[in-house]
């Protein structure tokens, strides 16, 4: 179910909305991003809310609402999208970097929290995937990332979906507080 994820009252309705259709929740999936970014020593309070609200707020705050359904279900489990960006540095992308840390930060707290509650937390931190977002960037910086990891090319949607279900299923149920970089290789650079 889609939601504006810097909203949080929109975020206690889509649960409100899950529980009423689904009966309970037993994975929370954070994968939004808000790729604004201002340069450093430019950055407005306006921007700064922005980004972290998308980033960072909005994903803490749906764990929480979900909360008292992931500790009923046996099969607990949230997902935290991150980035790449989390491990790296590059000009223009502070903003955004520091928030998808952030959430990193979050992921390994909270796991290490929730694991008496049976809640398992983990992150996926993809690099440069062929999507909307990436899409909305001039043609010379995509193809600049398509060329900086090894295998040369920008991921696919579905190249992450092998990783978002064993971190989401019980093939993963031993899997807590890490975050796991599927990136062509990128970070290993």
């Amino acid at each position: 179910m889609p939601t504006h994820t810097g909203d949080i009252h929109a975020l206690e309705e889509l649960v409100r909305a899950t529980v009423e259709e689904f009966g309970g929740i037993d994975i929370v999936v954070n994968n939004a991003a808000n790729a604004l970014t201002e340069p450093v020593g430019a950055f407005t309070v306006d921007g700064w809310d922005k980004s972290f609200g998308v980033n960072l707020r909005g994903p803490v705050f749906l764990v929480q609402a979900a909360l008292p359904h992931l500790v009923a279900s046996p099969h607990a489990a949230v997902l935290n999208v991150v980035s790449v960006g989390a491990f790296m540095f590059g000009q223009g992308v502070s903003m955004y970097s520091a928030a998808k840390a952030a959430l990193v930060s979050y992921t390994r707290s909270a796991a290490a929290e929730l694991a008496s509650r049976g809640v398992r937390v983990n992150a996926l931190a993809p690099g440069a995937i062929d999507t909307d977002m990436v899409r909305k960037t001039p043609p010379a910086e995509v193809e600049r990332m398509a060329n900086t990891n090894h295998l040369k090319r920008l991921g696919l949607p579905d190249e992450m979906v092998g990783t978002a279900l064993l971190l989401t299923s019980d093939a993963g149920s031993y899997i807590t507080g890490q975050t796991i970089i599927a990136d062509g290789g990128l970070v290993a650079r």
